[in-house]
């Protein structure tokens, strides 16, 4: 995560590489009926011809409007599709429909709609696979515009890279393809134009450039802004460095508001950050991060928002902090951030600390667990832990209510904010236990995630009265047990090694 006060970024064009047409679509030839010539003259009746069969499997005939037949691909499955093609800056509603023996294919940075001109909206059904080819494939939703990617648990929509569509794809295979991109036109507070900070979130001039694409611009004055809704969505190897320290995450979230739809969303195997929220003010549940490269969750720019059921498992022997929060020289920056997480298990596999909090934010764990073999906590910035400010938007140090750690270190020094300090912010909440002894267990032979014991000993926060969204349980952690089905059927990973398989397209 960079300091983003004033940014401009120049966009290296990446060529995608193009999917070759496999050939002419099988077709199903008809039955004949057989003529049977009686040994006597008696007329007998016609018989009745064998029917034509139907045609099951292979690829579809053509491609819906809007996309381009480029051919068909034959995945790690064996399933020969129809090769859909999404491409350009899209100007008008685009409808992505779940076919038999079809998939599409991004080509380019796709842009839905154009900011401060042409709107436009693109709704993906249940079960549709997309892919990219190459670090520059991604999908961007411009201000104004929206995405309406609403799925349920049995038909997942999923973003993917070729090598995943080709079965190549190793559980170590990280940015592969470029990523979603979604600018949203809610309060931000690091501005590329009207100055380096927003202060009370009253300047209407705040915008500034996201990391990755050209050019694209978020941030603005309407807090509830919505750029439509996302449900039961797995974005699988994304995340590409457009220049150091420029990079697309595996999902953005810039500038996006609190009328924004955000729930059940799985990010596997970013080679950058799984979601990072620059400003903005939505909302999230459910969310799975398996296999980050970089930070699982990142939030920074002035973020004010809720997540809970937050499940991030590290890469093993990779991975930054689970959770990065702000950036150092954003400490005066306004609206100062605020974000606030519940139910969340976070699972380092030997990278950085578990969470890094800086930058002058307001931040707030409830409800949560902390596993490493390495530090848990590490805090920079005497604006990080003062106590609430004049301001309206300063509430103040961060907050540490229920939450059970088991890591080699709790506390971390790198020269700023004491451990005595931490230790103290740490200790001035409830049922909180510094040093724990984990008993997460995992499920098959995948990742160590699902509360035992020890963390189900622990009394749960009233979350309900901090804000409405929050739900209250009876656990904390995001993961009860092993009867606990909030991510099942819809993520990969997590139940089985099945993130390398390529995606059934049916």
């Amino acid at each position: 995560m960079l300091n983003k006060q004033i940014r401009s970024v120049l966009f290296a064009g990446v060529a995608a590489i193009a999917v070759t047409a496999c050939g002419a679509d099988d077709v199903a030839s008809p039955g004949e009926g057989v003529v049977v010539i009686p040994p006597t003259p008696t007329p007998t009746p016609t018989p009745t011809p064998t029917p034509t069969p139907t045609p099951t499997g292979g690829p579809a005939a053509d491609c819906p409007t809007g996309t381009s037949n480029v051919g068909t691909i034959t995945t790690g499955n064996g399933e020969e599709v129809r090769n859909c093609q999404i491409s350009g800056v899209i100007t008008t509603d685009l409808l992505v429909p779940k076919r038999a023996g079809t998939i599409y294919s991004l080509n380019g940075g796709v842009e839905i709609g154009v900011d401060g001109g042409a709107t436009s909206i693109i709704t993906i059904e249940p079960g549709v696979v997309i892919f990219g080819s190459s670090g520059g494939d991604f999908l961007l939703i411009n201000r104004g515009s929206q995405i309406f990617a609403e799925a349920n648990a049995s038909e997942p929509i999923i973003m993917t890279s070729r090598q995943n569509i080709l079965g190549t794809s190793g559980v170590d295979s990280i940015g592969q393809w470029g990523g979603l991109v979604i600018l949203g036109r809610a309060p931000i507070s690091d501005c590329a134009t009207g100055g380096a900070s927003n202060p009370g979130g009253a300047r209407t001039d705040c915008e500034a450039i996201v990391e990755g694409p050209s050019n694209a611009v978020y941030g603005g004055t309407l807090p509830a802004d919505s750029s439509g809704r996302l449900s039961y969505v797995q974005v699988r190897y994304p995340g590409f460095e457009v220049s150091p320290g420029n990079e697309l995450n595996g999902i953005t979230m810039a500038g996006v508001g609190s009328g924004t739809f955000f729930q059940n969303i799985q990010v596997h195997n970013s080679s950058d950050d799984g979601v990072e929220w620059f400003g903005g003010r939505v909302n999230g549940k459910n969310l799975v991060m398996t296999g980050i490269d970089d930070d699982s969750v990142d939030s920074d720019s002035g973020y004010k928002g809720n997540n809970q059921f937050v499940l991030a498992v590290q890469r093993a022997n990779g991975g930054d902090h689970v959770m990065e929060a702000d950036s150092n020289g954003d400490e005066d920056a306004e609206p100062r951030q605020d974000h606030k997480l519940a139910n969340v298990t976070f699972v380092s596999n030997g990278g950085d600390h578990v969470i890094l909090l800086r930058g002058g934010g307001d931040y707030a764990f409830y409800n949560s667990v902390f596993n490493s073999p390495a530090a848990c906590i590490d805090i920079d910035s005497a604006t990080t832990i003062q106590a609430a400010g004049a301001a309206a938007d300063e509430n103040g140090p961060p907050v540490f209510e229920s939450v059970f750690m088991s890591c080699a270190t709790a506390f971390v020094d790198d020269g700023n904010i004491t451990v005595a300090q931490i230790q103290t912010l740490f200790n001035a909440g409830s049922n909180n236990t510094e040093a724990g002894t984990s008993t997460l267990s995992n499920v098959a032979a995948s990742f160590a995630f699902v509360n035992g014991a020890t963390e189900n000993a622990v009394t749960p926060f009233a979350v309900s009265a901090i804000d409405s969204f929050f739900e209250d349980v009876s656990y904390i952690g995001a993961v009860q047990d092993a009867n606990d089905t909030r991510f099942q059927g819809w993520t990969c990973g997590l139940y089985a090694n099945d993130c390398v398989t390529a995606p059934t397209i049916g």
